[in-house]
């Protein structure tokens, strides 16, 4: 790697030192020049794929497959003669890729060996109509781009994208977010496997049609970023024509710091994680400037830095379990003290070796040792013969590799291109998430040369008539379904539940057609309904519709609506039981206002006999208690509640 310390050397002047998200402000974030923005991929609810007939939707369980397919990639020239970094290093990893396909997801399309069908019309009105959903200018044509992808999760080696919408907004109810695009593809494969040169996918997943939407680096903190990735899958949602559960939704978090690099977080499973995953990479990135720093303190020449090693002939003072065919010692000039700098909360610099050496070296882990680490196997002698072999000075670092004498190559590369980007700072690469927040890396991050035409595809136009009439399509805004609940006073606990299930369209139905109260409604659906469906599962996901029905039953029959509370478990256990059997389920029996306020006079009177402490909130409560399994659906507990006070006055 070229390195200019003109154009890529710029020291970190700040101080700070790691900070746990629980105690950093904003003014931590602008300290580090905390930016961030997404790229949120949705799959869309279509009855097929996007460039073939597969059904879409379905998977394949366990290990059951019809065929296998095997391939071995190879990157291609870009339009401009060159080649896609991220190309480069999947083809350094000689990777053979196993395909299982099962005859009823997929076809000879999928496995490339037939050209695409028409893009699948229903997912590009999907496309469209939340393009025009998240106020992006909708393209005049549709050009189909081949997007390459050498990791094997795609057998043709590329994905099919194109964009649809480009420059627009979404409003959060104290910023706005701008948005560069919003694209629609087809998905990868899902893997089931990736160990040392062998990847095996399956295919039912693959080609199945996607949305990607595209922020602006925006984002000023972590909390932000979750609450635009938040907002952004409930719009998606609000349509009802989106796929939702267990990876329908995926999202990558681009994060960067002053002074740092744009380094994607591929793949974050839940929006939980986010907050935690950006806070961590700013801060990995701030760390990664502090090494650059202190190496340039020390190293006139980057240019002409180089490792050194030499192979281990006696292993038996090394203490190494499955030490593989060949061992390696190699010496890093003036990298003392660099391997165990921190850069994640349980993790240091010397990690970034063995994670790259995982990936392009296809070497599985534990594939190195060195010389800082605490957990040493080697005593401090058997380092000294080492660094003598070696012919190491005072100020050097030590690490052993070992592994398949074919790999030791691509790690002894891999290993110093690492060092090297050490003296630039921040490299931009992908990175794994785990649910702790911490990252490891992933592959180099793809540039532009990965893009090219598709030239079995032709444009597909889209006219003013057909914009407007996909433009008719759309609910309202999120933003202004967040100001109604606001305007009901429902708790803002349970605006993400209601958002993220798309409650709302049914909430809404509920107030206005039946003229309940949408404060107790709103907390229905966001307190009771999600902590029930949690603890009790049904044969198939609750309707919507059954919801609305539910309250209206109860409506006209004259029940308090509180009964919902004691009825959703067995309308979700049971979806298809008319509500009357419901009711005789739960063993509910009409009782009269007058015969139930008739009990309070001989309940407090029992009271005040039993009870040591007569407090009148006692009371209350111990009456309240009594009355509550008969008054629930035949009387308003509000009013239970003042009836009982009446007594006590």
């Amino acid at each position: 790697m070229e390195f200019n310390p003109k154009t890529n050397y710029k020291k970190t002047k700040e101080s700070i030192a790691y900070i746990s998200r629980n105690k950093a402000t904003q003014e931590t974030y602008n300290k580090i020049g905390f930016m961030s923005g997404l790229e949120v991929h949705q799959q869309l609810l279509t009855s097929e794929k996007l460039f073939c007939h597969c059904p879409a939707g379905i998977y394949n369980k366990n290990d059951d497959y019809d065929a296998e397919l095997v391939r071995h990639m190879r990157p291609t020239l870009s339009e401009l003669g060159e080649y896609d970094g991220t190309a480069l290093m999947e083809f350094k990893t000689r990777k053979e890729i196993h395909y299982r396909i099962k005859n009823n997801t997929a076809c000879t399309y999928e496995v490339d060996d037939t050209p695409p069908f028409p893009m699948n019309q229903e997912a590009l009105d999907i496309a469209v109509e939340i393009s025009l959903l998240s106020k992006l200018n909708i393209v005049g044509e549709v050009h189909i781009t081949r997007k390459q992808y050498l990791d094997g999760s795609i057998p043709t080696g590329f994905q099919r994208t194109a964009i649809i919408g480009v420059e627009g907004e979404i409003d959060l109810p104290h910023k706005k977010i701008r948005l560069i695009q919003l694209s629609i593809e087809e998905d990868s494969c899902r893997e089931i496997s990736d160990i040392g040169h062998t990847r095996v996918l399956k295919t039912d997943r693959l080609g199945m049609p996607l949305i990607e939407t595209v922020t602006y680096p925006d984002c000023i903190n972590p909390d932000e970023v979750k609450e635009t990735c938040d907002y952004i899958r409930f719009l998606n949602r609000s349509t009802g024509k989106v796929r939702t559960g267990m990876g329908a939704a995926r999202q990558d978090v681009n994060v960067s710091c002053k002074g740092g690099s744009r380094v994607e977080i591929k793949g974050v499973a839940h929006t939980k994680w986010i907050p935690e995953l950006t806070h961590i990479e700013a801060f990995r990135q701030w760390a990664l400037l502090k090494i650059r720093d202190s190496l340039l303190k020390t190293v006139s020449n980057p240019k002409k830095w180089a490792i050194h090693y030499e192979a281990i002939q006696d292993r038996k003072s090394i203490r190494i379990e499955n030490p593989g065919e060949q061992l390696l010692a190699v010496n890093l000039p003036k990298f003392k003290g660099i391997l165990s700098h921190f850069t994640q909360p349980g993790k240091i610099f010397a990690d970034e070796f063995s994670d790259r050496l995982k990936v392009i070296a296809c070497l599985d882990k534990p594939n190195m040792i060195h010389s800082e680490s605490l957990e040493n196997t080697i005593q401090e002698e058997e380092w000294e013969k080492i660094r003598i072999l070696l012919k190491a000075g005072k100020e050097d670092a030590q690490v052993l590799i070992w592994g398949p004498e074919e790999d030791m190559q691509t790690a002894l590369e891999t290993i110093e291109e690492r060092c090297k980007m050490a003296f630039i700072g921040v490299p931009d690469e992908t990175r794994k998430s785990f649910e702790n927040g911490t990252t490891i890396f992933e592959r180099v991050l793809p540039g532009a040369d990965r893009m090219y035409p598709d030239t079995d595809t032709v444009p597909i136009p889209l006219t003013s008539e057909y914009i407007e009439e996909r433009n008719k399509q759309q609910p309202e805004d999120i933003i202004e379904r967040y100001r109604k609940l606001k305007s009901w006073n429902i708790p803002e606990d349970t605006y993400t539940y209601i958002f993220s299930k798309n409650y709302f369209p049914v909430l809404q139905k509920i107030v206005e057609e039946l003229k309940l109260d949408p404060k107790y409604i709103g907390t229905f659906l966001g307190h009771k309904l999600k902590f029930t469906q949690g603890q009790v599962q049904g044969p198939e996901a609750l309707q919507h519709s059954r919801l609305f029905e539910m309250f209206a039953y109860l409506n006209k029959k004259g029940i308090q609506i509180q009964l919902a509370e004691k009825m959703i478990p067995h309308i979700i256990e049971h979806p298809k039981m008319d509500f009357g059997s419901v009711l005789e389920s739960i063993k509910f029996k009409r009782v009269s206002d007058e015969n139930i306020y008739n009990r309070i006079s001989l309940l407090k009177v029992k009271f005040q006999q039993e009870s040591h402490n007569g407090s009148k909130k006692n009371e209350l409560n111990s009456i309240m208690g009594q009355l509550v399994k008969t008054a629930i659906g035949n009387v308003k507990l509000s009013k239970l509640s003042e009836k009982i006070k009446e007594t006590q006055n």
